[in-house]
């Protein structure tokens, strides 16, 4: 068992009310589950989700009780696991219920919701909340956030954040890790975007493996550009709403345009 509690979200007073309720169930959800689990257990894939990919014991447990905040919102959801679920709203939830799922199951302090509402296909506001900490990052689309980017422009010297290296990519991460200062491998893209926006890093990166789904960028691509950087994918691929849970991107999330520019070209070389 982790006998750590999960605490409550620190939510800003302006959060949408359908974002408010799912990311306080996730966490209530979570807590729940590492008091009542093993982390064995929590660990154990006990199903595929709709995207694919196997479902945890604890991706479960959370998106259920994001299910259900979804539906008395009154709002779509769109989730890995259990794929569309069709609220009736012009009003889609697209969330990641526990990004760093293995993370999360293991007790290390490193996972996260992240959920994004979409509006007519165009997400409008997204919030992202770290489990451990209960710290919250919220912004809406075109409207500068309270936190900022650190504003860097050049890889050379820069604190970046990178997926593990998986094969196929492993030059293509040795090129940014050898100009970069300081490299980190966290397993939470969702957290390691907010780390970009908020300016405790200057960049994060997939080099090339084309892992991430709609729900692991669909809240920082309005977080990211809201706090002055830049979310793009590395083969230009235009990251849209849609319901094929089969497309992958490989995201760049960066302090500024200049420096996902570089990032781009040094990856791809």
């Amino acid at each position: 068992m982790n006998p750590w509690p999960v605490p409550d979200p620190d939510l800003p007073a302006d959060v949408h009310p359908a974002l408010a309720l799912t990311a306080r169930a996730a966490a209530r959800a979570y807590g729940t589950a590492r008091a009542r689990h093993t982390r064995a257990e929590l660990r154990e894939e006990i199903a595929d989700g709709a995207d694919g990919t196997p479902t945890m014991r604890v991706d479960r447990y959370v998106e259920d009780a994001i299910a259900s905040a979804a539906a008395r919102a009154g709002v779509n959801l769109l989730s890995e696991e259990a794929g569309f679920v069709d609220n009736g709203s012009a009003t889609t939830l697209v969330v990641d219920p526990v990004d760093g799922s293995a993370n999360a199951a293991l007790g290390v302090p490193l996972s996260c919701f992240a959920g994004a509402l979409v509006l007519d296909e165009e997400p409008r506001e997204a919030l992202t909340v770290w489990f451990d900490t209960g710290r919250a990052w919220h912004a809406k689309a075109d409207v500068p956030t309270p936190f900022r980017t650190t504003g860097r422009t050049g890889l050379r010297g820069a604190n970046v954040c990178l997926m593990r290296p998986k094969r196929g990519t492993e030059e293509a991460w040795l090129r940014v890790a050898n100009q970069a200062d300081r490299v980190r491998v966290l397993c939470t893209t969702c957290l390691e975007a907010a780390l970009v926006a908020e300016g405790s890093v200057d960049a994060f990166a997939d080099p090339g493996s084309d892992t991430h789904r709609l729900m692991d960028l669909m809240a920082a691509l309005v977080t990211v550009p809201a706090a002055g950087g830049a979310l793009l994918d590395l083969r230009g691929r235009p990251l849209t709403f849609g319901l094929d849970l089969s497309r992958r991107w490989s995201g760049i999330a960066a302090a500024t345009p200049e420096l996902a520019d570089e990032l781009i070209a040094t990856i791809l070389g």
